[in-house]
Parts: C-alpha cells; structure tokens; sequence
C-alpha cells in the first residue's frame, strides 16, 4: 500500500496459481472496497513482441486464463488492463515452461525500459486517466515516441510570430 500523485494504491500479486488469481482480486477488492472500474490488472502476454505494452480500459480475457478467472470472480470486464508483451517461445518450446523461465542476459535492457514505462503508464493513468496511459505508452517505446516528436510548425500568415 502507499500513494501515488496523492492517490492511495495497492499493489498486489496474487500468491494463487495465475488461473486462479481472481480469487485473490476479489478478495482484495471485497477487504478495500475498490470498486471494479478502479482496478488495473497487469499481466504478461505471449502473443505480444517483448518490450511492447498493450493498455486498455476493459475488455475479454483474450484466451488468458488470469483474466478469464478474474472476470469469473468480480462478475465483470469493466477494470484496466495492461498487457506486457514476452514473446513467444522458440521453436516448439512448451509455453508454460516459456513462461516460467528467466528473461535472457539479452534482454534485459529492453526489459527494465518496458517495466519503467508500465510503471509511468501506471502513474498516468492514475493521475490522468486510461486515455492518457493508452496514447502515450502503448505499443513499443519506439512507437510510443514517434507520437509526441515534436516537429518545427510553420505559422501561418495570419497568426503572428511568438
């Protein structure tokens, strides 16, 4: 527990088996009395490349069984949900033992950047909603700083100079 931007947070992983981590959400959700519109679910996701997030304001389980159970568990789709992108597995590596293994040495760079922008994207939708979080962290970090280059505006000739 603690604050963000003056907002009170809880930051919690479940202890369950990701299959059943509804159970530990709605406990939560029940203890605090969050409602569910308050609640960001984050979690990682093999269809998506490494170092890319998807954020969206609510939404299906999209085939994860996490989000399905916790769907099941708070009786609705309407919470945040920040996917986190790992890859998929090579060759025909089992995902379940893909998702269970350490990053590569390689990686690593590529994934604290992804981790510190999921942290901001967290912040920015606390303080200034999903629709700030999504524009300005979804996709990869290159994707996400092609949307605010700033780029030279010519004025036109009825505006002045400044």
């Amino acid at each position: 527990r603690g604050t963000v931007a003056g907002k009170r947070v809880i930051v919690a992983k479940p202890q369950t088996y990701m299959n059943e981590s509804g159970f530990a959400v709605r406990g939560l959700m029940d203890f605090y009395k969050i409602p569910l519109t308050h609640l960001m679910v984050v979690s990682d996701d093999l269809d998506i490349p490494l170092g890319t997030l998807r954020i969206r304001p609510k939404g299906g389980a999209g085939g994860q069984k996490g989000l399905r159970n916790i769907i099941a568990q708070t009786g609705g789709e309407d919470f945040a949900r920040m996917r986190v992108g790992i890859g998929r597995p090579p060759g025909r590596m089992d995902p379940a033992a893909y998702v269970l293994q350490p990053f590569l040495k390689q990686d690593e760079v590529l994934l604290q950047e992804t981790l510190g922008r999921a942290i901001k994207a967290i912040e920015l939708w606390l303080v200034d909603g999903i629709d700030t979080a999504m524009n300005r962290q979804n996709g990869t970090a290159e994707e996400a700083a092609a949307r605010f280059v700033k780029r030279d505006v010519v004025p036109s000739p009825d505006q002045p100079n400044s």
